[in-house]
């Protein structure tokens, strides 16, 4: 069982801020991510510069359980690594990768090598992972990144990346359908679509990342 005690105890900060859940952009699939990515958030009003983008694989990349892209979604993957190149694009998931999950890192190490991309080795899961995070992109001064709004996030869920966009300071993209049929989705993940849609239905919002000059 993939247990995730950091999502248990940050869904509590739900309560008093729902809109730490919501995305800074959505697009329906992986195929939907514009490349380069700043100019999914212009319309917040606030200068853009990603120089950096953090994705997560399952259902977002990849079939669940798979560490492979999913073929329909390979160029656009590799169109993501020619923008953001080298340690610019950095896989971090709940299950390859995660200390917790993928004890040995042989899933970390099987989906290097079918992705080329960097897949981060991280104790807390998502969303409690965003000073392992920074901690790497600091290791890391090529990235470029000085602080977390150069940052986004692409997931496809908003329990997990979302919040990880939000409480880290960085942007958020939705992948809100995945790859798997809705049918095969959990049912954490079909409350979280009604969820969505309460929220915005009610013009809540996901709180904008702040500059390095703010």
């Amino acid at each position: 069982m993939n247990l995730n005690l950091s999502g248990a105890l940050n869904v509590f900060k739900l309560l008093t801020k729902p809109s730490l859940c919501l995305p800074h952009a959505t697009v329906s699939t992986f195929n939907d991510i514009p490349v380069p990515l700043d100019r999914a958030f212009e319309s917040h009003g606030k200068k853009v510069e990603i120089k950096a983008v953090v994705v997560d694989k399952d259902d977002c990349f990849a079939y669940p359980e798979t560490n492979q892209i999913h073929p329909p979604y390979v160029e656009r993957f590799r169109q993501l690594q020619k923008e953001y190149p080298g340690r610019k694009l950095l896989i971090v998931s709940n299950t390859a990768g995660a200390m917790s999950h993928d004890r040995d890192g042989k899933l970390a190490t099987e989906l290097e090598g079918t992705t080329g991309a960097v897949v981060l080795s991280h104790r807390a899961k998502k969303p409690g992972c965003k000073d392992e995070i920074m901690a790497y992109f600091q290791k890391h001064p090529e990235t470029g990144v000085t602080h977390p709004s150069q940052v986004a996030i692409v997931g496809d869920r908003l329990m997990t990346d979302m919040m990880l966009a939000n409480m880290m300071g960085s942007w958020g993209m939705w992948v809100k359908d995945g790859v798997a049929p809705l049918s095969r989705k959990s049912i954490f993940a079909k409350f979280e679509y009604r969820l969505a849609a309460f929220l915005m239905a009610r013009g809540v919002k996901a709180p904008g990342p702040k500059s390095p000059f703010e």
